[in-house]
């Protein structure tokens, strides 16, 4: 889809959204399956969804999905939201992967995606001058003050698709052990650390060695990676949030992608935190991961724990299973 491409879908295209009995919700689609569901349960509850699309990113899938579509480049951060004011928008939501290692460090970020003059007002302070500060929370909540500036409320795609965030449990593949159980809690700790200096969200790990970490390139290369570097596989990729997560943006995401990649890097089980991971396409995903072996486990935050005392050091009363000192069922689901 080429950029600028305005897209309205048949049913809608000779109506306006705002001569609708109720404002149409706005949304921000990057790369992946999850801006498709958010729109989806949107339209299945009745919603009107108007969305600026990411060109190189978005799927085309939207275009049949939603009311009004705008393909545009991440860079023209005015046109967004004059679009979004068009239409009648008033909350946004924001779904989908951005590739920022392609994005700020493929060449000059100025000249490749021609930011227009609200974008340069908004994320200059951010790439710019002595105390730049590129980071996902520092650019996001810039975009965030912006789009509040204009009358536009940014709200989590979790509070429109909750059925998406995981709750605990057993959700496929085969069940835990003594050692998977170690490995999760040493992960675990060092990737909350990670996730609080703003670095990833995701280790892999295997008898308590960290293999690879997730940086700007994302979770995807990192597996990539932990392949090239653990010939003999068997190891665990943990995913978590931000010990302070915003919910409104970069949310932990698997699918089923997630899961065909670890078994061709040669993992053996995905642990993740319960009511804070989405799986998208989950039938799919959990249906993937039986028939590879790959266990899925979604464990709820643990104690604070510092790196200097692991979690895998044994307990007073000896007992060193996983959080709350239960081990997750597999769910009906």
């Amino acid at each position: 889809m080429k950029t600028g491409e305005y897209h309205p879908s048949a049913p809608t295209a000779n109506r306006p959204c705002d001569q609708q009995s109720e404002r149409p919700v706005g949304l921000i689609a990057g790369w992946g399956r999850f801006p498709v569901q958010v729109a989806q349960t949107l339209k299945n509850n009745g919603k009107q969804v108007v969305a600026v699309a990411i060109t190189g990113h978005a799927s085309e899938e939207l275009n049949h999905v939603c009311d009004q579509v705008l393909w545009s480049g991440v860079g023209r951060m005015g046109r967004h939201l004059r679009f979004f004011r068009r239409q009648n928008v008033q909350q946004v939501t924001m779904a989908g992967k951005l590739f920022k290692a392609d994005l700020l460090y493929s060449g000059s970020v100025w000249l490749r995606h021609l930011p227009d003059l609200t974008c340069i007002r908004t994320l200059a302070p951010c790439l710019l001058g002595k105390n730049r500060d590129a980071r996902d929370d520092k650019l996001l909540s810039a975009i965030t003050e912006t789009y509040t500036r204009q009358g536009l409320q940014i709200f989590p795609a979790t509070d429109i698709a909750p059925d998406l965030l995981v709750p605990e449990g057993h959700l496929a593949g085969p069940s835990s052990t003594k050692q998977l159980d170690q490995d999760i809690q040493s992960g675990w700790v060092i990737a909350k650390n990670m996730g609080g200096l703003d670095i990833g969200q995701a280790i892999t790990i295997k008898d308590g060695i960290v293999i690879a970490v997730e940086a700007i390139e994302g979770t995807d290369a990192c597996i990539e990676r932990t392949g090239d570097l653990c010939k003999r596989g068997g190891w665990t990729l943990v995913k978590v949030s931000k010990p302070d997560q915003d919910m409104r943006f970069d949310v932990p995401t698997i699918g089923p992608q997630t899961v065909q990649r670890v078994r061709t890097a040669g993992g053996k089980a995905i642990a993740i935190e319960a009511d804070k991971t989405i799986v998208v396409d989950q039938q799919k995903t959990y249906a993937l991961a039986d028939s590879f072996g790959i266990s899925i486990l979604a464990l709820r935050d643990q104690p604070k724990c510092s790196l200097q005392a692991r979690c895998t050091d044994p307990a007073p009363d000896g007992n060193n299973d996983l959080p709350n000192a239960t081990k997750p069922e597999r769910s009906a689901a």
